[in-house]
């Protein structure tokens, strides 16, 4: 598998004249093995662009691969584009990459409907115990179906948004659509306008909201400034009767601080699409608790979203090759 670069469904959507512009790496690097399993679409087959190295100037990165890591981009010498599929940019070395003259793109609004639907389906499950209810259903020793499966209550109830950007907007309204109170804490307040909209409260203290909310929901960045931003210090500050859900990245909480709060009930329970590592280590104690919720980082897989966000990655990379304004060009700060 020489020479193999991945850009899923390029052909699909774009067709060869376009496709034939965005070519990617040349050397197997080591990170690439793993397009071998990747699927795209109905029919479930990877596709992948073939051509030589010092040809290709656009490389469309997925799920964070092929690792943009120096070795591999000194290969590159006409690379002009790397077009990132997804919001989320940590992976990427920005100043290094933009010091090479390269430009970095991302696909940020695309993804942000089928993220929120995420956020609150993890919330609404783990309130309501839906896996485990599933569970009871179809066990085959199950002749009688208990009452006794309580979860809590979603209307009514006060969620706190820990990053209010797009996604977090989303999640917002979502939340005022099952009556929920809306909290969030953000670096910079929104406008009123937008407050409005959503029916959310601004809290300047993080703090306030960890204490008021009976749902924290993550939805920011990661970053130095959010790494391990939930701790032991800020779940102690949650009610014990909330749960804490994850969407955004799984450095942005303290595992091991999370796992001692779940065990010793200082919150309720935690539901998570995003840890790290991905996936978690087999015996991981994340694992076996009863009060865990975990998907495999699925927030935007969809087949909507996912054609939404290839379309774009196209037309980043075309814009770039093509001396246009880049519609989503990302920067170092």
């Amino acid at each position: 598998m020489q020479r193999v670069c991945y850009t899923q469904c390029v052909r699909r959507l774009c067709g060869p004249a376009q496709s034939s512009r965005l070519l990617k790496v040349r050397n197997i690097h080591r990170s690439l093995r793993q397009l071998r399993h990747n699927t795209v679409m109905e029919d479930n087959k990877p596709w992948a662009l073939i051509s030589e190295g010092p040809k290709i100037q656009a490389m469309l990165m997925w799920n964070t691969f092929p690792a943009a890591e120096p070795s591999l981009l000194r290969l590159l010498p006409s690379l002009k584009v790397v077009s990132n599929g997804g919001v989320g940019i940590d992976h990427l070395d920005l100043p290094y990459i933009s010091s090479l003259g390269v430009k970095v793109t991302n696909t940020p609004d695309v993804v942000s409907d089928a993220t929120a639907d995420i956020a609150m389906g993890l919330l609404l499950a783990s309130a309501r115990r839906i896996v485990e209810g599933h569970q009871l259903a179809v066990d085959p020793n199950m002749t009688y179906l208990s009452q006794s499966l309580m979860g809590v209550e979603v209307t009514g109830s006060t969620m706190g948004i820990i990053g209010m950007g797009r996604i977090g907007c989303k999640i917002a309204q979502r939340g005022k659509g099952f009556d929920m109170r809306i909290l969030y804490h953000n670096r910079t307040r929104r406008s009123v306008e937008d407050e409005r909209a959503v029916g959310a409260s601004y809290r300047e203290k993080v703090d306030d909201l960890l204490k008021e909310s009976d749902f924290v929901m993550l939805a920011v960045n990661l970053t130095p400034e959010t790494t391990a931003l939930i701790s032991h210090r800020e779940l102690s500050l949650m009610k014990p009767t909330a749960t804490l859900v994850n969407i955004s990245r799984g450095p942005v909480v303290d595992q091991d601080a999370l796992v001692k709060a779940l065990r010793s009930g200082t919150i309720r329970a935690a539901a998570l699409d995003v840890t790290h590592p991905e996936p978690l280590p087999r015996d991981h104690p994340l694992l076996s608790l009863s009060n865990v919720l975990i998907t495999p980082h699925v927030g935007t897989n969809t087949y909507t979203t996912t054609r939404k966000m290839v379309q774009k990655m196209v037309d980043n990379a075309l814009a770039a090759l093509n001396g246009q304004s880049i519609p989503n060009e990302v920067k170092p700060k």
